[in-house]
């Protein structure tokens, strides 16, 4: 359980080199204590030391479990692992794929693996720590969702439609814990500054992992069930839904 002053004794990161995910993990440590976190990444990733490095240099005690988004069967221990060292009051979903958008609507294998990474693995991952969490009756899940999932659009509707779904899970699994003290957290970025998105350009609106990261442990803080990373984005995103789909596929994104 989060204490007084907003410290973590045990988080949770499915996704352990994920840029966002490690910036969020690192501003929870700023703000004080020594706790325990989790790194859920494939053991042999090329990043996964320096994260774990980044983290130990922020007075983190880390350990490393191996995760593989896509073996579902392997997910229940892989969960239970990150709870083997007590309660965890935050557990952060991290993980997912970009791909080449119009390769993935044309490609049924690519289609399917981009869908069951990026809706199907934190489907699995989430009911896991659902039941967790309400048994233990606190903790936040914090799931990375996408404005890409406001109103799918046509240059990335294969990621775009992954992420509604994903928005659509954690906004009513957090509907379903109400009663039991845990909480959910659905955090929409928009385009942020990271190396997976650094080939797609410059977008309006774009964000830096610092502001995701500030951004979310804030609302964790305040219980809040989701969030919009740049506030304007909230406004957009409901005035596309109610832009008739003729005029929406004239816009020019």
């Amino acid at each position: 359980m989060l204490n007084a002053v907003g410290q973590a004794q045990n988080i949770l990161l499915l996704g352990g080199t994920s840029e966002i995910g490690l910036g969020i993990v690192s501003e929870f440590l700023s703000h004080g204590g020594t706790p325990h976190v989790t790194l859920a990444a494939r053991k042999d990733s090329p990043r996964i030391d320096a994260a774990r490095a980044q983290l130990e240099a922020q007075g983190a005690q880390v350990e490393v479990v191996d995760f593989d988004a896509t073996d579902f069967d392997s997910h229940p221990a892989v969960i239970d692992a990150a709870f083997a060292h007590g309660d965890v009051d935050v557990a952060i979903i991290a993980f997912g794929t970009l791909g080449d958008q119009e390769a993935l609507w044309q490609d049924q294998a690519q289609a399917v693996a981009s869908a069951q990474t990026n809706f199907t693995a934190p489907v699995s991952v989430g009911v896991l720590l659902g039941q967790k969490l309400k048994k233990q009756g606190h903790g936040t899940i914090v799931a990375l969702s996408s404005v890409a999932g406001q109103r799918v659009r046509r240059s990335n509707f294969v990621y775009g439609a992954s992420k509604a779904g994903v928005d659509g899970f954690f906004v009513n699994l957090g509907e379903a814990l109400r009663e039991s003290g845990a909480k959910v957290l659905v955090v929409r970025p928009g385009q942020v500054r990271t190396k997976m998105s650094a080939a797609a350009g410059e977008a309006p609106l774009t964000v830096n992992v610092a502001d995701v990261a500030k951004a979310t442990y804030d609302a964790v803080v305040h219980n809040k069930e989701s969030i919009f990373v740049h506030p304007l984005f909230e406004y957009v995103s409901l005035a596309f839904k109610f832009i008739p789909q003729p005029i929406f596929r004239k816009l020019p994104f």
